[in-house]
């Protein structure tokens, strides 16, 4: 509980208008878009600056109140799951760009700038601001550092870390520093790598410089219609095989595309694998590319393939999968969106015993996933008001992650670990690498009052020796032990 004199910190760090305590107002940020998971906070500051910022950092150093820093509240694994007796920090107040150099292709913003407003200030000269998760449309550029999101684009041109030049961070002593430059190639260590993806656990960001990219001379996009995911699954194999790069690769299964048509009504063809392939770059070279494609499509069974012949067509196509995660409210009262990655090659057979995870639990999934780069998202379906679904459906979404370590991958592309898949990270990884990563954390926050309580399996202080570990059951549930 905060005092009365710590609230009265707040209050002064930020402004009359800056701080919220009221039970009602404070319960819109007790969770994210994991709704699972709720926690009241103690009070929650907006500040409109860097030096707000610094001043309630120091603040909660001062009396070792944890913080959580949040942009819009779209993550989907608890990163912004406030601590508690902690506060939440929102950054929704500091949304401007500050600076646009077409010169140098870059562009400097505060945090809570949303991700698609980037590209729409500089898309009349020609650039654009590659990353693109789903959500876009509303997540803020703080938060997609945080979780170093990715999007349908990622397979050509990478995650939030391959945009981010520098960083301007408080760190958890209330210390303003800069991490990295606005220059290319920088000496000495990756710190913005390091803090990219750290989901809040580092400090707070609060002005980033981003790398643009100049837009394509031709985009062009083809839908291709499977009658089994499988065969979708092999064109990916396929055209990555024949050495081209598209810009992205989206595959959904047939309750992806009922529910997406149900949102949406973007017209997609009713079939069990639907492929999306968009292709980008000079004209003579992406038309040679479409052919090539069309020409993998039919060889693996598609029977229809249509090819967007206009912007509007193309944003339509787009509109229907970005729009699926929510879609699936459709046709399911509950569900859980999972993030696990897997080698391309692996995508049959693991799509095959998720179906058979699924019928064995009595449950549906949806798949809607970033074929190129192998990032599933597996939707589970469940009913909460029929008891024991949710167990069933919560138990069903971590085997389908430690499916995902077993063939070789990982259990987060993009959304990552925070509080839902801390137990999982423990299976990925053996206590020597945790107790690695936690040296790089204690570097930053000692006190552990950053976003704390997150990303690791157990709790874990700065002051304290490895030594030996009792698993939690999730961490060591192999796949021997799942069929």
């Amino acid at each position: 509980m905060l005092t009365a004199s710590q609230i009265a910190g707040l209050r002064a760090s930020v402004g009359e208008g800056g701080l919220i305590t009221g039970p009602s107002q404070l319960q819109t940020y007790e969770c994210d878009g994991l709704t699972n998971f709720r926690v009241m906070p103690e009070a929650v500051v907006l500040p409109r600056s860097a030096e707000q910022v610094q001043a309630v950092v120091r603040l909660c150093a001062r009396y070792k109140i944890p913080f959580v820093s949040r942009g819009a509240g779209t993550g989907l694994s608890g990163g912004a799951l406030p601590a508690a007796g902690g506060i939440v920090i929102s950054l929704a107040r500091m949304n401007r760009i500050l600076n646009v150099d077409l010169a140098n292709r870059q562009v400097v913003v505060e945090p809570g700038v949303i991700n698609a407003h980037v590209t729409q200030r500089i898309s009349a000269q020609g650039y654009f601001y590659a990353p693109d998760p789903s959500s876009q449309s509303v997540c803020t550029i703080g938060g997609n550092v945080a979780e170093n999101s990715g999007g349908a684009h990622c397979l050509k041109y990478g995650f939030t870390v391959t945009h981010v030049l520098a960083i301007d961070v408080v760190l958890p002593s209330g210390e303003l520093v800069q991490l990295g430059s606005p220059t290319l190639d920088t000496p000495g260590y990756d710190l913005p790598g390091v803090f990219v993806g750290s989901e809040g656990t580092l400090g707070v960001a609060t002005k980033i410089t981003l790398r643009i990219v100049k837009r394509p001379e031709v985009v062009q996009t083809l839908l291709a219609a499977f009658d089994s995911i499988h065969a979708a699954g092999q064109t990916v194999s396929d055209i990555i095989a024949a050495r081209m790069l598209p810009s992205a690769m989206e595959i959904m299964d047939a309750l992806a595309i009922q529910a997406a048509e149900a949102a949406v009504h973007a017209h997609y063809p009713v079939c069990k694998g639907l492929l999306l392939v968009e292709l980008d770059g000079p004209r003579s070279e992406v038309d040679a590319l479409m052919l090539a494609v069309q020409k993998l499509c039919r060889n693996n069974g598609a029977w229809e393939i249509r090819v967007a012949q206009s912007e509007q067509e193309r944003a339509m196509v787009w509109k229907g999968r970005k729009a699926a995660f929510a879609a699936v409210g459709r046709i399911s009262p509950n569900y859980i969106v999972q993030d696990g990655v897997i080698p391309r090659t692996a995508l049959s057979h693991l799509l095959d015993q998720i179906d058979r995870l699924a019928c064995a639990a009595g449950l549906r999934v949806a798949n809607v996933f970033h074929a190129g780069d192998g990032n599933l998202h597996p939707l589970v379906l469940y009913d909460q008001a029929v008891s024991g679904q949710e167990e069933k459906a919560l138990e069903l979404s971590y085997r389908i992650l430690r499916l995902c370590v077993d063939h070789g991958g990982s259990i987060t592309g993009e959304h990552g670990v925070g509080k839902e898949k801390q137990e999982a990270l423990g299976y990925m990884f053996s206590e020597p690498d945790l107790a690695t990563m936690q040296l790089v954390r204690c570097a930053f926050d000692p006190e552990n009052i950053a976003n704390p309580d997150k990303v690791f399996p157990r709790p874990r202080l700065c002051a304290e020796k490895p030594g030996p570990y009792t698993p939690h059951p999730l961490e060591t549930a192999g796949i021997a032990e799942i069929f």
